[in-house]
């Protein structure tokens, strides 16, 4: 899976209000691994910057005199991102100044582009109900290091990102996952018979002690619940042929 850690800075925040993207950053990862490419653009807003923009971000109207302006990278950034995953920490801010930058340019929407959307502060904020959720604290949760974050910028908050999701969504790393995941031959009933040979399995079995401790603590169980123990029960069943 291809999939993009996007970032933006602004003018000010809100499209509508006439507000544009200053800075852009786009970090690539295929199959959960950062390759290394990425796409990133300073831009020229032709118009003023909030001075509580310029106190996030460090930069002024003047600092982007001459740089591109968003029609001409546009079709680059277009052709870089589509079909890819978008994964932005706040995904509503960032779409719509992409969505309003794009008619701009007389080109349809943020959605005719990416093949799916994914919102890391609502991951965040399910994940973590309660607490704070913004970038850095995220890091420090992950225990990421951001002591070289003393602005925002797009490009450094794009590769905390990255790294912040990768750690967010890192499955149960076991070795039966690392089992399946390796290639296997077919079997009769289309199956699939697992290679096992580099795999050591221990089979621990129980002394006698240790089996009637523990039948006295299931014992005990049943003494003390009104629907007895189900572990007991199981035991009187007759065995299935």
């Amino acid at each position: 899976m291809r999939q993009l850690l996007l970032d933006t800075e602004t003018t000010g925040l809100d499209p509508k209000l006439g507000h544009r993207i200053i800075e852009i950053a786009a970090v690539e990862v295929v199959n959960r691994r950062l390759t290394g490419r990425h796409l990133h653009f300073h831009l020229d807003p032709e118009r003023d910057i909030d001075a509580a923009a310029t106190e996030v971000h460090g930069m002024t109207r003047d600092d982007l005199r001459g740089k591109p302006r968003f029609a001409h990278v546009a079709g680059e950034f277009v052709d870089f991102a589509r079909d890819a995953e978008w994964i932005i920490h706040n995904a509503p801010f960032d779409v719509a100044f992409f969505d309003a930058e794009f008619a701009l340019c007389g080109l349809p929407a943020s959605r005719s582009v990416y093949g799916n959307l994914v919102d890391t502060l609502a991951l965040a904020r399910e994940a973590f109900p309660g607490k704070r959720n913004n970038l850095d604290a995220l890091c420090e949760r992950f225990g990421i290091s951001n002591a070289h974050r003393t602005l925002h910028g797009a490009l450094l908050d794009a590769q905390l990102l990255a790294e912040v999701y990768l750690a967010m969504t890192r499955g149960q790393e076991t070795l039966v996952i690392d089992m399946y995941a390796a290639t296997a031959a077919t079997i009769g009933g289309g199956g699939v018979a697992m290679e096992l040979s580099r795999y050591t399995i221990r089979r621990i079995v129980p002394s006698e002690a240790e089996l009637a401790e523990h039948r006295a603590y299931l014992e005990a169980l049943a003494k003390e619940s009104k629907s007895g123990c189900v572990w007991l029960s199981l035991e009187s069943e007759p065995a299935l042929a």
